[in-house]
C-alpha cells in the first residue's frame, strides 16, 4: 500500500514537472506564432513534401518556445511582482532558473540546425535571427530601458511569416516582408491596449511601458495612428498576389472595426474599451492569418474562383 502511494505521488510529481516545461514555453503566444507561421508556408509560392512541412512548423514552435523560456528566466525578478506573472513555474520554485536556461538554449539551437538540415538554411537563419532578436534586443536590451521596448522587440514576433515563406522558397520576398510588416505593426496597438488597463503592474516591476511614460492619453493617440497604417498594409497581399480580393475585402473590413476599438478606447476613461480592444486584436491576426489560408486553399475563399 506504502508502495502504491509512494508511485502515485512520483507520477503526479513528474506530471506536474512536465506541465511546468510546458509552461515554460509560453503555449498560448506559441500558438498565434505558429500560425501564422503556417500560413506563411501555405501561401508562399511552392510546395513541401507534407513530413518537411511539419518539420518546419515544429521548428518554429519549439524555436517560440526556447524564445520564451529564456524570456522566462532572464525576466523572473520582475516576473516575481506582476500579478499576470507570478504564478509562472521558475517563480514559484518549481523550476529551478539554471535548468529553465539550459532548456531554452538546448531547444533554441535544436530548433535551428533541425531547420537547416531538415529544411534550408535561409529559414535556420531567420528563426536564429528572431529568436536572437527577442532575448537580446527585447528581454535584454529593451524591454526595461525604453518606451518603445514594444515597437522594435515586436520585429522578433513577426518573424514567423517569413520563416515559412523562406522555408518553401527558400528566400526573403516583398510578400513575405509584407507579411512581416503586418504583425510589426500590429504589436504596439495590441500590447498597449494590455499596458493600458495593467500599467499598475507595469509600474511595480519598472517596465517603461508607454501608459507609464508617455500618459494613457499619447499612448491611446499611437494607438490609433497604428491601426490608422496597418489598415492599408493588411489588405497589400491582395495587391501582390499573395491572395484574392476577398481576403482584401476581409481584411479592410477587420481594418476598420480594429481602428472603431481604438477610437472606443480614445474615448473611454475606464479600462472597459481597452480590454475588448486587447482581446479583439487577438482574433482580428488569428482571422487575418486564417483568412490568407483558406484563400490559398483550393476551392475556398479563392481570387481565382471569381476570374
Amino acid at each position: 500500500m506504502v508502495d502504491a502511494t509512494v508511485s502515485l505521488d512520483q507520477e503526479i510529481d513528474a506530471k506536474g514537472r512536465v506541465q511546468d516545461y510546458i509552461a515554460l514555453l509560453k503555449p498560448r503566444v506559441m500558438s498565434l506564432v505558429v500560425f501564422s507561421g503556417l500560413a506563411g508556408l501555405l501561401v508562399a509560392p511552392g510546395t513541401l513534401h507534407p513530413l518537411i512541412m511539419a518539420v518546419a512548423v515544429l521548428c518554429i514552435a519549439i524555436g517560440a518556445g526556447a524564445a520564451g523560456a529564456i524570456n522566462m528566466w532572464y525576466d523572473r525578478d520582475i516576473d516575481a511582482v506582476m500579478q499576470r506573472t507570478r504564478g509562472r513555474p521558475i517563480v514559484q520554485g518549481r523550476v529551478a532558473a539554471p535548468e529553465a536556461l539550459a532548456f531554452g538554449v538546448v531547444l533554441s539551437l535544436f530548433s535551428v540546425m533541425l531547420m537547416g538540415l531538415a529544411v534550408n538554411w535561409t529559414a535556420a537563419a531567420l528563426l536564429a535571427l528572431a529568436n536572437a532578436f527577442y532575448v537580446f534586443v527585447y528581454t535584454i536590451w529593451l524591454k526595461r530601458r525604453t518606451p518603445q521596448n514594444i515597437v522594435i522587440g515586436g520585429a522578433a514576433g513577426a518573424f514567423p511569416p517569413m520563416i515559412g515563406w523562406a522555408a518553401v522558397t527558400g528566400g526573403v520576398s516583398l510578400e513575405s516582408l509584407v507579411l512581416f510588416l503586418l504583425i510589426f505593426l500590429w504589436t504596439p496597438p495590441h500590447f498597449w491596449a494590455l499596458a493600458l488597463y495593467r500599467s499598475d503592474d507595469y509600474q511595480r516591476a519598472g517596465v517603461p511601458m508607454m501608459p507609464i511614460v508617455a500618459g494613457a492619453e499619447s499612448t491611446k493617440r499611437q494607438m490609433l495612428l497604428y491601426t490608422l497604417v496597418l489598415l492599408p498594409v493588411a489588405v497589400l497581399p491582395s495587391f501582390l498576389g499573395t491572395a484574392g480580393w476577398i481576403y482584401g475585402g476581409a481584411a479592410l473590413g477587420l481594418g476598420g472595426l480594429f481602428v472603431l476599438c481604438a477610437l472606443r478606447v480614445m474615448r473611454d476613461e475606464t479600462h472597459r474599451a481597452a480590454k475588448q480592444m486587447f482581446a479583439f486584436s487577438i482574433l482580428y491576426l488569428f482571422l487575418l492569418f486564417a483568412l490568407l489560408i483558406l484563400d490559398r486553399a483550393p476551392g475556398l475563399l479563392s481570387g481565382s474562383l471569381l476570374a
